[in-house]
């Protein structure tokens, strides 16, 4: 009977060890939370994940640069970057002031008030020197635009021009500074071989092509074309600019007009004068391809009528030119005006950091 009650209370212990480890475990994986990952498995799964790429070429935000040019051939390269950028497809927005005068954007430029500007290129000289490198050149953007016009044939040559009446505009400024060059070049002494009479304005000199016989004249584009418009009996007699390479012995010709950079804003903004320069290169070499669309656009700006734009933008040598080529023609050019007039490039010739590179 003892033995009985010995193996019953062996047994019944065996049960109640039994029942508390599977209690025990039960608990366990109760708080094991459900489908976790080892250390080993969440690395090897942080390795394999790709990152997200990051995104780096979201677009800028445009900058608005003040840019300016004076009302004559050196806009006409620019008019198509001005309809792109009014059409939103330039890479900044330029607001583009169309000068009837150089005093209108001069201390804009120098103060930085103004950013780039399309202007006369002896006049980027003196407002280098004025504001002591505060304006740089970028680009020739126009070459030559003066021609030698007569009612008659009699000039083949510059050296036909011996013993002629020239009436011409510009005493005291470039156009006599060039006039008197391409004589000397040619063995002519401009102030005993031939007779120069300066006029206030061009109207004046289409006035007297008109009713003079025989009658000779230096005159700029458009003022050629307008010329010609009103008096069929003008021929193109000489271009000036082809004449003045034929004898340069500089490497230099007639650069008319220039893009100007403030120092200031070039520091600032590199990248922004870069894609302006390049824009309106562009846009010059537009202007030289589609001649009646930038006729177009020129009396849509109000600047040229359709039909004088026509016919003058081909004899107004607009170009897109840089680099040492630039100092090369431009340098030679501003050497040879001041040899005549200091003053018409600021006192001195322009240092090395005028150029922009």
């Amino acid at each position: 009977m003892k033995s009985n009650m010995k193996r019953l209370l062996a047994l019944i212990l065996v049960c109640a060890m039994a029942m508390a480890m599977l209690t025990g475990c039960g608990k366990k994986e109760e708080n094991q939370p459900e489908n976790t990952p080892s250390e080993s498995q969440t690395n090897q799964d942080d390795g394999d994940q790709t990152p997200e790429p990051k995104v780096e070429d979201e677009e800028k935000e445009k900058l608005d640069i003040n840019v300016a040019a004076l009302k004559g051939p050196t806009i006409m390269g620019m008019v198509k970057l001005m309809k792109d950028s009014d059409d939103g497809t330039t890479a900044n927005n330029y607001n583009v002031t169309v000068a009837g005068a150089a005093d209108e954007v001069t201390a804009g430029l120098m103060k930085g008030d103004i950013s780039i500007a399309a202007i006369p290129s002896n006049l980027a000289s003196v407002l280098y020197n004025k504001s002591e490198g505060k304006v740089k050149v970028a680009a020739i953007n126009t070459l030559g635009v003066l021609y030698i016009l007569e009612t008659g044939d009699s000039i083949q040559s510059v050296e036909d021009l011996k013993g002629k009446t020239i009436y011409t505009t510009g005493k005291g400024t470039t156009p006599e500074y060039t006039l008197n060059y391409l004589l000397t070049s040619y063995g002519l002494d401009p102030e005993k071989d031939v007779t120069i009479e300066f006029k206030s304005e061009a109207a004046e000199v289409v006035s007297l092509l008109a009713g003079t016989e025989n009658a000779i004249a230096m005159l700029p584009q458009p003022q050629v074309t307008i010329a010609m418009s009103q008096n069929e009996k003008l021929r193109v007699a000489l271009d000036v600019t082809k004449e003045w390479e034929a004898k340069a012995e500089n490497g230099s010709t007639i650069t008319t007009g220039v893009i100007a950079v403030n120092a200031k804003f070039l520091e600032e903004h590199p990248e922004a004068v870069e894609q302006f320069l390049t824009e309106y290169e562009a846009s010059a070499k537009y202007a030289n391809e589609n001649i009646d669309e930038t006729a177009a656009l020129l009396e849509q700006y109000d600047i040229f009528k359709a039909g004088v734009a026509k016919k003058a933008i081909p004899m107004c040598n607009i170009t897109f030119i840089r680099g040492d080529e630039m100092k090369t023609k431009l340098n030679g050019y501003l050497e040879v005006l001041f040899e005549q007039n200091p003053q018409a490039v600021g006192g001195k010739l322009p240092a090395d950091d005028f150029y922009l590179k």
